[in-house]
């Protein structure tokens, strides 16, 4: 691995795009299949699924010079993941442009210090506990709604923190995306792929909860002990960082912030936003006087708008009284509660998130004084800075697009199939685990994935006297634990682009840490072989 990483190291596009050029070589080997399937409705959406024993070999559809057009259908594929990263990456660099992030870092790390001081934080280790209190938040956001692409734009706030407080953009990832995704794995109500899963099952939903929520609990503790792990060998020895030389770039910013803390006094501009933002959040006090907050089947109706106006209208007050950067630091704090409120109880995706936090980056720009055309000038920096990112998605999207087109995706399925025959209870699970995880590495969609592989997985775990609810937790830990390394994911391959984090870098990093995920998640498969337990 040493000599793996003093290799000089291909850039991202590059391994991506012979990737697809391995795909495309593929089609030419691999039979083309197809199986039948059929429309069901599952919680008011259409979706096609499989139908099982209807496999048909058909004929090939080799592909050649459609390797190059694979990276515009791939950019269409997957246009809102990077019209996301845009409006992010433009978003962040009007509120970079303020210095208040860094700002609050400094002051959040002042504050951290200062609590040290006290025994018990002294023997635990603040940073300890600020690393885990960060990953249990966003571990249970995975588990319960299927936080995933809103990781991408946490990635700017959690990657800094990390640099300043001694460790690497890579703890910075860690703290956020993988535990969000470690949460993901071991889901407990998320709706994207247990809730799929287990209708597509015929299964009640979310039943087996009490097993899961263990299985995230050991997960979570797994995920926090390794990243504790590493952030402490980095702080030893920055040297021994994969990212050390790489990671200049943050640490620049950070020595910039050291030399731009002092805060600045608001403006009228800034009273003027606070006024603005102030009317916004009454009216939504009065237009949404209750939400109807969504967590796994329960469903219940809160108050939270007119909570959070009478929760931000004095803060802000106080915020913008302090300086024009604390005011700032509270519209990115409401940014997130918003965000959390939208995804719970208004079923916000990607194009909701990304306009609050256009409107965040807006407002933080004319709260700091600048002028429109500075704010457009900046987005547009900000768009251009993570525009390598972008492009990269584009290019992952276009690996599922030539197997698609090549038509081997179900030949692939298939086989995999196949290989479950005769291998006893235990042995089908494991395989249908490691079939799952593979197959997830080709298609990182889980709510597709279930739609492609659960009726087919669920009859076969008739015939060998597998409960489905194992069926579901195999695809749940395969849906899950392969996610972190595919390049096929735009989640990620946004993530490491927005933490300027080569591919390669992370792939020589993560797989250790991701072969223990695995064996993990088939021990945990065993038990409700062997134990009778509530829903399995």
């Amino acid at each position: 691995m040493i000599y793996f990483c003093a290799m000089k190291i291909p850039h991202t596009f590059t391994i991506v795009f012979s990737l697809v050029i391995l795909c495309a070589i593929a089609t030419w080997i691999v039979p083309g299949g197809a199986f039948s399937r059929k429309t069901v409705e599952i919680e008011g959406t259409t979706r096609s699924v499989v139908i099982a024993d209807s496999f048909q070999y058909t004929e090939n559809a080799p592909q050649t010079w459609q390797v190059f057009l694979s990276f515009f259908k791939g950019f269409s594929k997957t246009a809102y993941i990077i019209a996301f990263i845009f409006m992010i990456g433009g978003a962040f660099w009007i509120m970079n442009a303020t210095n208040a992030i860094n700002i609050g870092i400094v002051s959040f790390l002042r504050s951290v210090e200062k609590l040290q001081k006290l025994r018990f934080f002294k023997k635990v280790g603040v940073n300890n506990l600020v690393i885990s209190l960060i990953m249990i938040m966003f571990s249970l956001f995975g588990a319960i709604f299927g936080m995933s692409e809103e990781t991408i734009a946490f990635i700017v706030i959690f990657v800094p923190l990390s640099i300043s407080m001694g460790y690497d953009s890579v703890t910075g990832v860690l703290m956020c995306y993988v535990a969000a995704h470690v949460g993901f794995s071991g889901a407990m109500l998320n709706p994207f792929t247990i809730g799929i899963a287990q209708e597509l099952s015929g299964l009640p939903t979310f039943s087996g909860l009490e097993y899961r929520a263990l299985c995230w609990v050991v997960l979570t503790i797994i995920a926090i002990v390794f990243t504790l792990w590493y952030a402490h060998r980095v702080k030893k020895n920055p040297k021994k960082s994969f990212m050390y030389e790489l990671d200049n770039y943050w640490r620049e910013k950070a020595d910039e912030t050291q030399e731009l803390q002092k805060k600045q006094k608001s403006t009228y501009t800034t009273w003027a936003v606070y006024g603005i933002v102030s009317l916004i959040l009454i009216y939504c006090a009065f237009a949404f006087t209750y939400s109807a907050i969504t967590i796994g089947n329960n469903m219940v109706s809160v108050m939270l708008f007119p909570v959070i106006a009478a929760i931000f209208i004095p803060f802000g007050f106080y915020s913008a009284y302090k300086s024009v950067h604390s005011y700032i630091m509270s519209l990115l704090l409401l940014t997130i509660v918003l965000l959390i409120v939208g995804v719970l109880g208004y079923g916000w995706y990607v194009g909701e998130i990304a306009g609050l936090f256009f409107a965040m980056g807006i407002a933080a720009g004319f709260a700091f004084h600048f002028t429109f055309d500075k704010v457009i000038r900046l987005f547009l920096e900000g768009c251009k800075d993570i525009m390598n990112a972008a492009l990269v998605v584009a290019i992952a999207g276009g690996i599922i697009i030539i197997l698609e087109d090549g038509k081997i995706i179900d030949t692939i399925l298939y086989g995999a199939s196949q290989v479950m025959s005769g291998a006893g209870r235990t042995g089908s699970v494991g395989a249908m685990y490691f079939i799952q995880s593979l197959i997830n590495i080709i298609i990182p969609s889980g709510s597709a994935k279930a739609a492609l592989t659960i009726p087919m997985m669920a009859e076969f775990s008739d015939i060998i006297g597998v409960s489905r609810q194992m069926t579901v937790l195999a695809f749940q830990f395969g849906d899950g634990f392969t996610n972190m390394i595919t390049p096929t994911s735009g989640v990620l391959i946004g993530c490491l682009g927005m933490a300027r984090i080569p591919f390669s870098k992370w792939l020589s990093f993560f797989l250790p840490f991701l072969c223990i995920l695995l064996v993990i998640g088939f021990l945990l498969l065993l038990p409700p072989l062997f134990m009778q337990f509530n829903g399995f």
